[in-house]
C-alpha cells in the first residue's frame, strides 16, 4: 500500500540539511538516446556541460529571461527555466509528438506570449495538417512566434515553408545535434533554399557550425569504414566528428561504446556522431545518412539519404528508404516506400521503372508500405535496418507481412 503522500514527504525534509551544491564536474542528467539505430544509451552530462549548452542556444537564437518558449519535445523543455523562459510543453502525448494539434500550439503560445517555438518534424507535420479552422485568437499568437525550430530528424523544406506560413514573422531554423551535443549546426529555410542546387552530391544541408563547435570529417574508405583522417576537405564523405564545449561527459556504464566515440580523436571533448556526410566549399555541413545504414555495394559504400531524395521526388510516393539486402560487399539496393497503399506489396512496375530512373539503375526492387517504422522518440527518424531485414526476408520469398 501507499505509505506516503507528497505532503509528508515534504515534511519529512523541512528541517533536513541541504545538500551541498553542486560543482561544474558533478554529474547534473544523464539523458538518453531514441534507440532508432541500437538499444537507448544513457548519456551523462556534468552542470558544466549543461551550462555550456545553455549558453550556445542562449547565444544563437537569442533566448533568455523573458522569453516565452513553447518546447513541444519534452526533454528541450528542461533547458527552458535554465535559460530563464517562461517555458511550457503544449497538451500533447509526450511520447508520440504526432498527436500535437495546430489548435494545441496556439494555446500554449498564449499562455506565455511565446515569440520561441521548438517541435519535433513529426509535431510539425500534425500541427500543419490541423491547421485549418484556427481562429483570430489562435493566429494572433502564432504570429508573435519570432523564432521557429525544428530538429531531431531532417526536416523537408517543404514543411519548413508550411510553418512558415502558420509564424509568419518567424524564421524558421532547423538546428543538426544529437544527444550527445544538442547543437553542433544551424540553418535557416531561406539558406536551405539558396543551397538546393548548389552541392551536386546531394543529403540535407544543416548549415554552419554553431558558436564554439568545430566540425571536421572522417573520410570513408572502400569497405564503408571511417578511417579517415578527421579533416575539413571539402568534397569528401564520410563519418561526422565534432568538438564542443557542450558535448556530453560519456556515456552511462557503456566503456567500449565511450571508448569507440573517441577513438583516434585527439581529446576528450570530441566526438564520433555516427553521421556520415560531407563538408562543401562554403563550409556548411550536409548530412547523408547514418554510418550504420551505409549499404555496402559490389561498387563501394552507397549513403542513403541523397537516393532517397530522388525517389521522393516521384509522383506518389511519400518518404522512402534505401536500404542494402545481401551480404556486406555485395548489397543489392532497394527501395521502401510510403504510397497510398493500404498494404505493404511489391510495388507495379511502372513505379518501379520511375524510382529506378530517378534514384540509380542499381535498384533491384521497390516496396510499398503505408508507412515506415520509425524511432519512438521524435516518431521521425526511419529505422533503416529494420527495414532492411523486413526486405531481406520478403524477397527470399518470405510473407509480405508489415515491416
Amino acid at each position: 500500500g501507499v505509505e506516503h503522500d507528497l505532503v509528508g514527504l515534504a515534511d519529512l525534509g523541512a528541517d533536513a540539511p541541504a545538500p551541498p551544491e553542486p560543482g561544474p564536474g558533478d554529474v547534473a542528467a544523464v539523458l538518453f538516446t531514441s534507440g532508432s539505430t541500437g538499444p537507448a544509451k544513457g548519456v551523462v552530462y556534468t552542470h558544466e556541460q549543461l551550462a555550456a549548452a545553455r549558453d550556445v542556444l542562449s547565444q544563437k537564437y537569442d533566448i533568455g529571461p523573458g522569453t516565452g518558449l513553447v518546447a513541444g519535445f519534452a526533454p528541450f523543455a528542461l533547458l527552458g527555466p535554465a535559460l530563464g523562459t517562461r517555458s511550457v510543453t503544449p497538451d500533447m502525448d509526450v511520447t508520440s509528438p504526432r498527436t500535437l494539434t495546430a489548435r494545441a500550439v496556439a494555446a500554449a503560445a498564449a499562455s506565455v506570449e511565446a515569440t520561441v517555438m521548438f517541435l519535433s518534424p513529426a509535431a510539425l507535420s500534425n500541427v500543419v495538417a490541423t491547421a485549418t479552422g484556427l481562429g483570430d485568437a489562435d493566429d494572433h499568437a502564432l504570429g508573435r512566434i519570432r523564432t521557429f525550430l525544428s530538429a531531431g530528424a531532417p526536416v523537408p523544406e517543404h514543411l519548413l515553408a508550411a510553418a512558415g506560413m502558420l509564424m509568419p514573422h518567424a524564421t524558421p531554423h532547423t538546428p543538426y545535434g544529437m544527444t550527445e551535443g544538442l547543437l553542433m549546426t544551424d540553418i535557416t529555410l531561406d539558406q536551405i533554399r539558396q543551397a538546393a542546387s548548389d552541392d551536386p552530391a546531394g543529403g540535407v544541408c544543416v548549415g554552419w557550425p554553431a558558436p564554439g563547435v568545430q566540425v571536421r570529417v572522417s573520410a570513408l574508405d572502400d569497405a564503408g569504414d571511417a578511417t579517415g583522417e578527421p579533416a575539413t576537405t571539402p568534397g569528401v564523405t564520410g563519418e561526422i566528428v565534432v568538438h564542443a564545449p557542450h558535448l556530453k561527459d560519456h556515456y552511462d556504464r557503456l566503456w567500449w561504446t565511450d571508448r569507440t566515440s573517441r577513438l583516434g580523436l585527439d581529446g576528450p571533448r570530441w566526438h564520433r556522431t555516427g553521421d556520415v556526410g560531407h563538408l562543401d566549399d562554403q563550409g556548411r555541413l550536409w548530412v547523408e545518412g547514418r554510418l550504420t545504414h551505409v549499404l555496402h555495394t559490389p561498387d563501394g559504400p552507397l549513403t542513403p539519404v541523397a537516393p532517397e531524395q530522388r525517389a521522393e521526388s516521384v509522383p506518389g510516393v511519400g518518404r522512402a528508404a534505401v536500404v542494402g539486402v545481401g551480404p556486406r560487399g555485395a548489397q543489392q539496393v532497394v527501395v521502401v516506400a510510403e504510397t497510398t497503399t493500404s498494404r505493404p506489396r511489391l510495388a507495379a512496375p511502372d513505379l518501379t521503372a520511375q524510382v529506378r530512373s530517378a534514384v540509380d539503375p542499381r535498384v533491384v526492387a521497390v516496396l510499398e508500405v503505408p508507412q515506415l517504422p520509425t524511432d519512438v522518440r521524435h516518431n521521425s527518424k526511419i529505422d533503416r535496418s529494420r527495414l532492411s531485414r523486413w526486405a531481406g526476408q520478403v524477397l527470399a520469398g518470405g510473407r509480405m507481412t508489415t515491416p
